[in-house]
């Protein structure tokens, strides 16, 4: 099938839509954003989200545009601005689920169905196990148990409004027709919904929700009428103009995405579409998929890697395990965070497969001997062992092949851990999961979607979510969608991966920097260089931790403790550390992720004030902060080959290339909400006047503003090598030197060159007489504007100035 649609942006601007950044005030930085360079403005869910929404995942109604940001009004005034700046807009889209809000009143649909249960017309709305005739959605909003909640006279009925309403606290609930006069006692039990102690949910929630957040029920997008509704507006947009493509959120959720790609290409005519899906190691995306990519981690991944000196792993390695005393492998912390996720924090999604499995199996006479905890015992061993968020079976259809290897390969797993009488149900498992078994048991078919559905999750909270809290080799490499043991990549992979991004999926996006991201690309950039400096890393990390003996109190974990030097380093900004706030909100964040010494349901406040004490202590140190800063100095030349180097390298590669707001310069962010903090578009828009008429970059700051403006607009001037130009290396003569070209094989367009390893390029003499030879022609450096014939050219005279070059060719 065709990836290129009949709109593909040339580039987008990630704006993140929320109350305090309205749809006026992206329509304020327009002008900007065209004298940037990019194309499109690559906008956050703009449907209605919750009140208060920061980041609009949370939709609560579908009809209409966030009134926090001005709706449908302020969207339309966007919408004219961005075109009368020759711009375009894409949007996020949530089709996964909404938000169960407070009040639920909120949201509409909810609303209904919690009051009419199975009979509301929006009960096909929700993902809900309706087998309890009663009772049938669990509400865990209490603070206590409800018989204590109800001999404390907590729970009201209120009748002063249009309907009967049932209150507790800041909550609302309707009230099941006929049910007003009945005693409280009696009014609560006869609901279709169950008020609950909140740590219920974790056991007996009975409605899909997004991985194990509560408050974000799953929608079912596969039924047409559920899909039709909730883009209809979405869909308006796109047809009048207003929107020229759409970014998938978590299509990994869905009962059936490729199904639901189809669906909305249809709807579409085919726009521009990317997803936002996680690809494990070499998995690739399903070639059925009528989209044009995904979102960009697996670009993140690799630009990152080819900035990494493989040379580091071994003795960084040797420094992480003496400094934590720990020396077990990631993969072993991967499986006990993900056994703790299934057995846990997702139990309730297990304990429905279970359910499902054990119904199939009762009411087959050849399957009625596989008993329920051997059922449970198989599930939870084939969700710990498989390695990706999820195989793509169809119920109805064989397993293609590469979903059946990726089940074989962690029933193989699980197999070893498994004792020999359950391998039997463990293959009726993986049959089962994979549609070999022909029961004809419509609950066979559930069975094989929500068993995909629940691999995600386990990815995600296990992996994402605990296992990269809890190991920090380089906490750099503790990317979504990462591997934090595959230390660098070679040039030559790159060249593999880029060809081949161009060949299959030339308009998918590429991304450094997203609002999921666990830190910002300059903060990987920064960590990056530690690859290199892993003598002069080991014995500053030394020094300050004699430094800091002070701040230390024993129960201080020394994992945190060299996430907390590794944060301080790679968040060092050009006025010095990052502020106390901003540290311990994320520090909390990260020990609380962890969930070994404290968590968000279960503080540890011995801990947590260990951990601030010492934070704290660090930043208010002279001594530390100044041997810090030294040797944030010794590193600086480093971090700069990377910071321009990485993000220049995602600008030109094969791909549809996003900057996330405020990246154009040097940003020192960590995970949310750090990265979602106001950006100070007037000192850019000052820094890029500046460059435009003439002035030298004055810091690091200019000098990336100048590479991604200069790219950018090289890009929107020629976009037949920008958007689905081939790519193809060329020669140098060093591995630190990383070079391709895009457009025609025979003639192309330009020409990209970065540095790479710098240290090591030093150590060896700097580039001397190397070269690379440059396809035949004229080129001129965008940059700079300096001109160079095609041949072989010496590398030091491209890059005199910046370590990275952009040459167009002239004729």
């Amino acid at each position: 099938m065709s990836r290129r649609p009949a709109v593909v942006p040339v580039s987008t601007y990630r704006l993140q839509i929320q109350p305090a950044f309205t749809f006026d005030d992206a329509a304020a930085r327009a002008e900007y954003l065209a004298a940037l360079g990019v194309s499109h403005a690559y906008l956050s869910p703009v449907l209605a989200p919750a009140k208060g929404s920061q980041h609009g995942y949370d939709v609560v109604d579908h009809s209409h545009l966030n009134p926090e940001a001005g709706g449908r009004e302020a969207f339309d005034r966007l919408s004219k601005t961005l075109q009368g700046n020759g711009l375009g807009a894409v949007a996020d889209v949530v089709p996964n689920h909404m938000a169960v809000p407070t009040p639920a009143s909120d949201n509409a649909q909810l609303w209904s169905v919690l009051r009419e249960g199975p009979e509301s017309p929006f009960a096909s709305w929700f993902d809900v196990d309706w087998s309890v005739p009663d009772r049938a959605i669990l509400m865990a909003v209490l603070g206590q148990r409800i018989g204590q909640v109800l001999a404390a006279g907590e729970l009201s009925l209120d009748t002063s409004g249009a309907e009967p309403v049932l209150r507790y606290y800041d909550h609302v609930f309707p009230v099941r027709p006929g049910t007003e006069d009945l005693p409280m006692e009696q009014l609560v039990d006869r609901q279709w919904y169950r008020l609950a102690h909140w740590r219920v949910a974790d056991e007996e929630l009975n409605y899909r929700r997004f991985f194990d957040v509560d408050t974000l029920a799953a929608i079912r997008v596969e039924d047409p009428a559920v899909f039709d509704a909730s883009h209809a507006l979405l869909l308006e947009l796109v047809r009048d103009g207003s929107l020229q493509g759409l970014r998938i959120d978590h299509p990994d959720g869905l009962a059936d995405p490729r199904g639901y790609l189809r669906r909305l290409a249809a709807a579409t005519s085919g726009a521009w579409v990317v997803v936002e899906k996680i690809l494990e190691g070499d998995e690739l995306l399903p070639e059925d998929w009528e989209c044009a990519g995904t979102t960009g981690y697996d670009a993140l991944q690799r630009v990152g890697g080819v900035f990494l000196d493989p040379a580091g792993a071994e003795p960084l390695s040797t420094l992480y395990a003496g400094i934590t005393e720990q020396s077990r492998p990631f993969a072993a912390i991967v499986e006990e965070a993900k056994r703790e996720v299934v057995e846990h924090g997702l139990y309730a999604e297990v304990h429905r497969l279970v359910e499902l499995l054990a119904g199939i199996c009762h009411d087959d006479v050849n399957l009625r001997d596989h008993t329920r905890r051997g059922l449970h015992e198989s599930v939870v061993e084939l969700l710990v062992a498989i390695e990706q968020y999820r195989a793509y079976v169809v119920p109805g259809e064989s397993a293609p092949a590469e979903a059946v290897a990726v089940l074989d390969h962690a029933a193989e797993v699980g197999r070893n851990r498994l004792p020999a009488e359950r391998h039997d149900t463990l293959a009726v498992v993986v049959d089962l999961a994979l549609g070999r078994v022909a029961t004809g048991d419509p609950r066979s078919a559930e069975f094989v979607v929500r068993f995909q559905q629940t691999c995600g999750p386990v990815m995600a909270k296990g992996i994402e979510d605990t296992s990269f809290y809890r190991w920090f080799r380089l906490s750099s490499l503790n990317e979504v969608g990462g591997e934090p043991t595959r230390f660098g990549i070679s040039p030559e992979e790159f060249h593999a991966f880029a060809a081949r991004q161009a060949r299959d999926w030339p308009a998918t996006m590429t991304t450094l920097s997203t609002h999921d991201t666990k830190r910002s690309e300059d903060v990987r950039a920064r960590l990056s260089v530690l690859s290199e400096f892993t003598e002069e890393w080991a014995a500053a990390v030394t020094s300050w931790r004699e430094l800091a003996g002070a701040h230390r109190a024993a129960e201080l974990d020394a994992r945190t403790e060299l996430l907390v030097w590794q944060t301080v380093f790679g968040t060092w900004g050009a006025s010095g550390p990052i502020t106390a706030d901003r540290l311990l909100a994320y520090l909390q964040k990260a020990t609380r992720e962890a969930k070994d010494h404290t968590t968000w349901t279960g503080p540890d406040e011995a801990y947590e004030s260990a951990v601030e004490r010492f934070a704290t202590g660090v930043l208010g140190d002279e001594a530390v902060l100044a041997a810090v800063s030294e040797f944030v100095g010794l590193t600086a030349e480093a971090a700069r080959v990377a910071v321009l180097g990485q993000k220049f390298v995602q600008l030109t590669m094969p791909g549809v290339p996003d900057v996330y707001q405020g990246t154009e310069v040097v940003d020192l962010s960590l995970v949310d909400p750090d990265n979602r903090r106001p950006v100070d578009y007037a000192d850019r828009q000052r820094r890029l006047t500046a460059l435009d008429a003439g002035g030298a970059p004055a810091d690091l700051d200019d000098e990336k503003l100048l590479v991604v403006s200069r790219t950018l607009r090289a890009r929107r001037t020629d976009p037949a090598w920008s958007v689905g130009g081939d790519y193809s290396p060329v020669p140098t003569s060093t591995g630190n030197a990383l070079a391709f070209a895009r457009g025609p094989v025979e003639e192309p367009s330009v020409v990209a060159v970065a540095t790479r390893l710098p240290v090591s390029l030093n150590r060896n003499g700097g580039w001397g007489e190397h070269t690379l030879t440059l396809p035949e022609g004229r080129w001129r450096n965008a940059f700079d504007g300096s001109e160079v014939d095609g041949g072989s050219v010496r590398i030091a005279d491209l890059l005199d100035g910046l370590p990275v070059a952009l040459l167009v060719r002239t004729t």
